[in-house]
């Protein structure tokens, strides 16, 4: 269970953040799946602004892995870092929801 929680966040705030970000994606999915919705219309500015968040985030998460590697070494290359990858993740869902709204 440790390997799954870093610690940064109390687990009473993290769940309903975990939520909420959940909510969000079934929404997105759900717009794209039927065709229509918020989601689905082009907002290029909304686009270019998910596209910079999705780098700006997914660039905090690889400083988040490599500063975790280098002060605890022992946790080298998979040790407790699956939050970190699931971050990843949430950037490549923000990235290619980003890349869909900033493209013509």
């Amino acid at each position: 269970m440790e390997e799954w929680y870093s610690g940064l966040l109390p687990y009473p705030i993290l769940l309903p953040i975990q939520i909420l970000i959940l909510t969000f994606q079934v929404k997105v999915c759900m717009d794209f799946t039927r065709g229509y919705g918020f989601f689905v219309v082009q907002r290029r500015a909304m686009g270019r602004f998910v596209l910079w968040f999705s780098y700006i985030y997914f660039a905090s998460m690889l400083m988040r892995y490599i500063i975790t590697m280098a002060l605890y070494p022992d946790k080298r290359w998979f040790g407790e870092t699956i939050p970190i990858f699931f971050h990843f993740v949430l950037a490549g869902y923000l990235f290619a929801l980003g890349h869909f709204h900033s493209k013509r």
